[in-house]
C-alpha cells in the first residue's frame, strides 16, 4: 500500500471510529442525550476536531447515526448541522495555534451553534412549548438549555481532552499521524 492510500485509510478509520463512539455515547446515555434538557456527554469529541481537522466528518456522521435514533427527520438535518458547522468552526481555531483563547473558543462552537439549531427544533419540531403563549420566549428557553447542557459537557469534558490528550505521548503520535500522513 503506497503511502497516500495507507493516509487516506488511516483518516478515515480515526473518522469512523469517532462516529461509532459518539453515537455509541449518546445512545448509550439516551435519558439525557435528548429532548429539551441534553447533557450529551458524546459532544466533548466535538472538541477533537481543534487537534485532528480530518475528524469533523466522523462526528458528523455520528451525529447522524445518533440521531436516526429519535426518528425526526429535523433532528437528523438540522442537530446533525449544527455539530457539522460547530466542527468546522473547532477546526478553523485548532489550525489557529493551541493557545487557551483559541481552546476556550473552539469549544464555544458547539455550545453555540446546537443551542441557537437545536434550540429552535426543540421548539418548533418537537413543539415543546414551555411558554404556550409566545413561541419566542420557549425557543429562548429550550436554547438556553441547550446551551447549557452543551456548556457543562464541553467546558467540562471537551476542553480537558483538548489540554490533557496533547500531553499523552501515544496520543500526540497519532495526531501527528492523523495530520502529516
Amino acid at each position: 500500500m503506497n503511502k497516500q492510500n495507507h493516509s487516506k485509510l488511516l483518516k478515515l478509520a480515526a473518522s469512523a471510529v469517532i462516529a461509532a463512539v459518539y453515537a455509541a455515547l449518546t445512545i448509550a446515555l439516551a435519558p439525557i442525550s435528548y429532548g429539551p434538557v441534553q447533557f450529551r456527554v458524546s459532544e466533548a469529541l466535538t472538541a477533537l476536531p481543534f487537534l485532528m481537522p480530518g475528524t469533523v466528518w466522523g462526528i458528523f456522521a455520528g451525529c447522524i447515526l445518533a440521531n436516526l435514533y429519535t426518528g425526526s427527520v429535523l433532528d437528523i438535518v438540522f442537530g446533525s448541522l449544527a455539530t457539522l458547522l460547530a466542527g468546522l468552526c473547532t477546526a478553523w481555531f485548532g489550525k489557529r495555534g493551541n493557545t487557551v483563547k483559541n481552546r476556550l473558543l473552539a469549544c464555544l462552537m458547539p455550545v453555540v451553534f446546537n443551542a441557537f439549531i437545536v434550540g429552535a427544533v426543540l421548539t418548533w419540531g418537537y413543539k415543546f412549548q414551555e411558554f404556550p403563549n409566545s413561541a419566542l420566549a420557549s425557543y429562548g428557553f429550550n436554547a438556553l438549555t441547550v446551551g447549557l447542557g452543551e456548556a457543562a459537557v464541553l467546558l467540562l469534558i471537551g476542553y480537558t481532552l483538548l489540554c490533557q490528550l496533547p500531553k499523552i505521548n501515544s496520543f500526540r503520535e497519532f495526531f501527528d499521524k492523523v495530520n502529516h500522513s
